[in-house]
């Protein structure tokens, strides 16, 4: 999918099945709302190099058979802005996407706002705004895919507020257009590899493989509320019961155990991930998603083993608050020593993000189902913990904290730290007794 192909070339690479939605009428003078000396000329321009009436094209489509509203902009129509008449087709598309109870797929190539039609082509971004609320209320997802240019409003917007975000190789995104940025400004900051980085996109993807992974996004958001659980899934092997508490650490801690990937691979016949926080930040010590088991879908985030970081535990509350408004359920993995303690951390909100991911847990609608597949580090590793559905394997352990850093606290000498694990009934069988597991899995 070349990043400056029309709308309808864009369409034509991603379905061969689109249907255009009749265009909402609307009387229009010929130099526009405001009277912009020229503005009919130059629409009559774009009409006669692109085709189009506007500088988007709406329909109903399906993607390898999954159906969903489509959205092509045109950049060549007057770079992509949006007007009036944008806001009027964009508008109908969102309504058909909540009558239809279909999601809604984006294909964005535009310049921000028309400065022809002045204050009332910014308006149109409360349009697409309140649209886009409206159908997250209605339990429906949004889909973005971000070819180049995508600035401005239609970045802030129908990009940014999709739920989930890729973007084409190379293409330009940024709130600031080319022109209108500081001019030494880092140019890698408003391309698609830089916005992957910094947490704002979830992949790129190559055009020739986009038809494939809309397909799959949309299998695995388009399923309609579910109310059963995910299953737990298998431990590993079955390396028996930890004798004590200090063996169910080393257990836990040791090189060679199952990790999360290991665990994701067995679990789901296909996923596609959701990458970053939104805010800047990517931790790659979570993994979070979507994926099919036994042809259904759920949610997943799980831990790696390492610190957890506050872009974690965001892009994981982001990834359930997505769940619970599209009624998949959700299976978290718990594997982390506890969570990221350092500087850089508690300056990024670690204890706001921590806090977000409790939120998310308790107030999710949804059957959260967890499984503790090592290290259960204190409230860094509780975040992600459903209160009613936990599991642990018996290579696991969950501690209200590290055994050596209660020691510390106890002012107990390095000497009485394996005493320490064992008082603290760390144990996977000693966390069913205690009820905060319901079972344990690989004894």
């Amino acid at each position: 999918m070349s990043e400056r192909m029309s709308a309808r070339k864009a369409i034509a690479s991603v379905t061969r099945d689109f249907s255009e939605l009749a265009q909402p009428a609307r009387d229009f003078p010929e130099d526009g709302p405001i009277s912009w000396t020229g503005y009919g000329d130059s629409r009559a321009r774009a009409t006669g190099r692109t085709g189009e009436e506007e500088s988007v094209v709406c329909g109903v489509a399906s993607v390898e058979g999954r159906p969903c509203v489509l959205i092509s902009f045109e950049f060549g129509f007057l770079g992509g802005s949006l007007g009036q008449r944008t806001g009027d087709r964009l508008e109908a598309a969102y309504r058909t996407a909540r009558e239809r109870r279909l999601p809604l797929v984006s294909l964005i190539a535009t310049g921000g706002s028309r400065m022809q039609e002045g204050m009332l082509a910014l308006t149109q971004l409360q349009r697409v705004a309140r649209q886009s609320t409206l159908l997250r209320e209605a339990g429906l997802a949004q889909i973005a895919v971000l070819r180049d240019p995508t600035t401005g409003g239609g970045w802030a917007t129908l990009g940014a507020g999709a739920d989930v975000i890729l973007a084409l190789p190379g293409a330009q995104i940024g709130f600031a257009g080319s022109r209108v940025r500081p001019a030494d400004a880092d140019p890698a900051a408003y391309g698609a590899q830089g916005q992957l980085a910094a947490g704002q996109i979830d992949a790129i993807v190559r055009g020739e493989d986009l038809r494939g992974v809309l397909a799959g996004w949309l299998t695995l958001l388009g399923g309609g509320r579910r109310t059963e659980p995910a299953p737990v899934p298998e431990a590993f092997g079955s390396a028996g019961l930890p004798a004590d508490g200090w063996e169910a650490v080393t257990r836990a801690r040791s090189a060679g155990r199952p990790r999360a990937e290991a665990y994701l691979d067995a679990y789901f016949s296909h996923r596609q991930e959701l990458v970053g926080d939104r805010c800047g930040g990517v931790d790659a010590g979570m993994l979070c998603g979507f994926g099919l088991h036994e042809g259904v879908s759920y949610a997943y985030a799980a831990q790696r083993g390492t610190a957890t970081r506050p872009a974690g535990y965001r892009t994981a509350a982001r990834l359930i608050r997505l769940a619970d408004r599209l009624g998949i359920p959700v299976l978290t993995l718990v594997d982390t020593p506890g969570a990221a303690n350092d500087a850089a951390a508690e300056r990024s909100g670690q204890g706001a993000a921590i806090a977000d991911a409790f939120g998310a847990v308790a107030a999710a609608r949804v059957p959260v189902t967890t499984l503790v597949i090592g290290e259960g580090g204190s409230g860094g590793a509780l975040a992600l913990t459903s209160p009613d559905r936990t599991w642990v394997t018996a290579d696991s352990y969950f501690s209200v904290i590290a055994p050596e850093l209660a020691a510390a606290i106890l002012k107990r000498p390095p000497a009485e730290v394996e005493r320490t694990a064992c008082q603290l009934r760390l144990r996977p069988q000693d966390l069913v007794d205690l009820g905060v597991a319901r079972g344990v899995l690989g004894a």
